[in-house]
C-alpha cells in the first residue's frame, strides 16, 4: 500500500486544497504562478506514479482506484475555480467557454459511473489512446489557463488555452460516446 507510486498519487490528492487556495484569489498573479508550478508538479507525479508502478511491477488495487480519482478531482477543482468570478474579476473560463468545461465535467462523472457499473459486472474498459490524448489536451489547456492568470498581459495565452479546452471537450464527447457504446453492450 505504501509504495512510491501510491505515495505520489496521494500527494496529488493532498495538494489539491493548496492548489485551490492559490487559485482562489483572481488578480493575484503570484498565486497563479505558484499554482501553475504546483499544477505542473502534480502532472509530473501523475506521469511518474503510473510509470514507476508499471516499471517496478508495483501496480496495486489502491493505485488503480486512486489514480483516476486524483485526476478527476484535480480537474474538477481547477475548472470550478477558473469558471468562478470573484471580486469583480472576470473568469479565466468565461461565457460560452463554460460549456466546454461543463462537457468535460459531465463526461468525467458519467464515465466514472459507467466504469463503476461495469466493474460490478467484472467488465474492464481499457483507456484508449484517444482518451489519453483527451486527458493530455485537457491538462495542457487548464495549465495554460492557470498560467494566463499569472500573465494577464498575455491575452493570447488565454485564447489559445480556451481553444485547447474546446479541443479537449470535443475529444471528451468522442471518447465518452466510445465508453457509452461499450457499456450499452453489457446492459439489459
Amino acid at each position: 500500500m505504501w509504495t512510491l507510486p501510491n505515495l505520489l498519487t496521494l500527494s496529488r490528492i493532498v495538494a489539491i486544497p493548496l492548489l485551490a487556495a492559490l487559485l482562489w484569489w483572481p488578480g493575484w498573479a503570484d498565486g497563479y504562478l505558484a499554482g501553475f508550478v504546483l499544477y505542473c508538479l502534480m502532472g509530473v507525479t501523475d506521469y511518474f506514479d503510473g510509470y514507476l508502478a508499471r516499471a517496478q511491477g508495483a501496480v496495486s488495487k489502491l493505485g488503480v482506484f486512486l489514480d483516476p480519482i486524483a485526476d478527476k478531482i484535480m480537474v474538477a477543482a481547477v475548472i470550478l475555480l477558473l469558471v468562478g468570478t470573484r471580486d469583480a474579476q472576470p473568469a479565466l473560463i468565461p461565457g460560452i467557454h463554460q460549456i466546454a468545461a461543463l462537457v468535460i465535467l459531465l463526461r468525467e462523472i458519467a464515465v466514472s459511473g459507467l466504469r463503476e457499473f461495469l466493474a460490478q459486472l467484472q467488465v474492464s474498459v481499457p483507456v484508449s489512446k484517444l482518451a489519453k490524448w483527451k486527458t493530455t489536451l485537457q491538462l495542457v489547456s487548464l495549465g495554460g489557463l492557470i498560467l494566463a492568470g499569472a500573465l494577464p498581459g498575455w491575452p493570447v495565452l488565454q485564447m489559445i488555452s480556451l481553444a485547447a479546452l474546446w479541443g479537449a471537450a470535443v475529444l471528451t464527447l468522442i471518447t465518452g460516446w466510445d465508453y457509452l457504446r461499450v457499456g450499452l453492450k453489457h446492459m439489459d
